[in-house]
């Protein structure tokens, strides 16, 4: 009586085994066509910060720090990204980057227009929120399985579980800054005819502008916390650093693999904020 019933017991996981090995049989082409998609996007980023010197990097986020917040944060990001390189990992931050800037990419190109959907539609809204719940609190290491017998290992599922990670803020923030545009403004904008697609783009677009780029922020950061989860399935960067360093306990190089981690999530949560704050318009 102290135990739940074994004839009880319903096994989801195997309905989940043979969707997965269905879509592999029936789509297996299609999976390697956005490997192949994927692999190219990211080797072309790869390819142009590679491209750029260490110094050229440096030059330029003094430039864009000063521009957007001022001379002091230039100097200390400046700085930060100066010891990245001290510490031997710039190679690996690279890479790192090119990880996350994909992600947050591909995450902006499907999250905003599902957010505007959202907004757009409470039906919509309704089914989505559920799936949006469970793709942020399911422990991150149970979807891995399907990107990897889908993906296979290396950049791509990498990007892929990312991706399931780090696209809810900004679909939830896009629902959430076009449905607080004031009533006001939109039938004003119906009044002298603008159709839905024109009050979209010229009213709500511009007025929920500073909610969706503080959930870019927050999936850039979230995408930033994948990176160690990421080199468990064959991404390169600092979070292999990471995760070596622990293998062989060492404190040093986690530490120093670590500390990168953090500047660059300092660097970009403080850049993407105040570039941000700049696009706010007033109600």
């Amino acid at each position: 009586m102290n135990y739940f019933p074994e004839n009880l017991r319903i096994n989801i996981g195997k309905y989940i085994d043979q969707a997965i090995e269905w879509l592999m049989q029936n789509f297996g082409g299609i999976f390697d066509g956005i490997s192949a998609g994927i692999i190219w996007f990211l080797r072309q980023i790869e390819i142009l910060m590679f491209f750029v010197p260490w110094w050229a990097v440096l030059i330029l986020i003094f430039l864009i720090t000063w521009r957007v917040i001022n001379a002091k944060a230039a100097l200390a990001y400046s700085l930060m990204f100066f010891l990245v390189g001290c510490f031997g990992l710039w190679e690996s931050m690279i890479l790192t980057l090119s990880i996350v800037l994909s992600s947050v990419i591909f995450s902006m190109v499907i999250g905003i227009p599902l957010g505007i959907l959202m907004a757009a539609s409470d039906r919509f809204n309704s089914y989505t929120r559920p799936i949006l719940d469970a793709m942020q609190t399911m422990p991150s290491f149970v979807y891995l399985i399907p990107a990897l017998l889908l993906f296979g290992m290396g950049k791509v599922p990498a990007v892929f579980a990312t991706m399931i990670y780090a696209i809810p803020p900004v679909m939830r923030l896009t629902d959430l800054g076009i449905r607080n545009v004031p009533k006001e403004m939109i039938e004003a904008a119906h009044s002298f005819g603008s159709s839905n697609l024109q009050t979209l783009i010229k009213i709500q677009l511009p007025q929920a502008l500073p909610t969706i780029m503080a959930g870019i922020n927050q999936t850039i950061m979230m995408a930033l916390s994948m990176v160690v989860i990421a080199s468990m399935i064959g991404a390169r960067g600092l979070g292999l650093d990471v995760l070596q360093a622990i293998q062989h306990i060492d404190i040093g190089k986690g530490f120093e693999a670590g500390i990168c981690i953090v500047f660059l999530a300092i660097i970009i949560d403080r850049l993407t904020q105040s570039i941000g704050a700049r696009f706010k318009y007033p109600k």
